[in-house]
């Protein structure tokens, strides 16, 4: 782990994110699922829109309620960095809705955990830093059960689509031969709170899908 970087972040954001999604359309194909999906595709097609306009890159279509939400969008004025900004802007963009959920609409009913850059060399860290959200959830509040059906569409909020990757594959590359160092900190730690939230959303799918299987069964 003492390689990790900016691109090994972004490339496990994306796999989970696709993972995430895989798990709502093919166990979880519901039409509240659905809905939900929506408005993780708001947030994420938002993002890339609203970098669109700030690295001057015309926007073409911005397309949400569809079978594959996407904003088809002209080159970035901003060469290399512009691209990479719009195809990772979900991320942040994704974290800020939250972090603005969770302040004006639950009053900071939930404490995010932001992993320290220590942590990043433990896998174990990592994954249980997850579960903390999860002993932050009463489900006799409203807070929790609003939280908890946002985080269903987290993967397809936060994690970058394979389009997405393949506008900027060149500079990903370059990116894993990038070493960590003072500026990419704030970057990495974006990431990987972005990972813990795709892992919590994840958890709660499995869960659900699992209380599924056996309520099948047992009728």
């Amino acid at each position: 782990m003492s390689t990790i970087n900016l691109g090994v972040v972004i490339i496990l954001i994306t796999a989970f994110g696709y993972i995430s999604n895989f798990l709502n359309w093919r166990y979880l194909n519901y039409r509240i699922v659905r809905l939900l999906y929506y408005i993780g595709a708001f947030v994420h097609e938002t993002s890339h829109a609203i970098l669109c306009v700030l690295t001057g890159a015309k926007i073409q279509e911005f397309t949400v309620f569809s079978s594959q939400p996407h904003v088809v969008h002209q080159r970035s004025r901003l060469p290399i960095l512009g691209e990479l900004l719009i195809s990772s802007a979900p991320i942040a963009g994704g974290l800020l809705f939250l972090f603005l959920i969770n302040h004006y609409l639950l009053g900071n009913y939930f404490t995010p955990s932001i992993p320290q850059f220590s942590s990043w060399h433990d896998w174990r860290s990592m994954l249980l830093d997850p579960l903390r959200f999860f002993t932050q959830i009463n489900l006799l509040q409203w807070q929790s059960w609003v939280m908890i059906l946002l985080f269903f569409n987290v993967g397809a909020m936060l994690g970058p689509s394979p389009q997405d990757l393949k506008n900027v594959w060149p500079v990903l590359i370059l990116l894993f031969f990038v070493p960590t160092f003072w500026m990419t900190i704030p970057l990495i730690a974006m990431g990987f709170t972005a990972l813990d939230l795709i892992f919590v959303n994840i958890i709660l799918q499995l869960v659900v899908i699992i209380f599924l299987k056996i309520v099948a069964w047992l009728v």
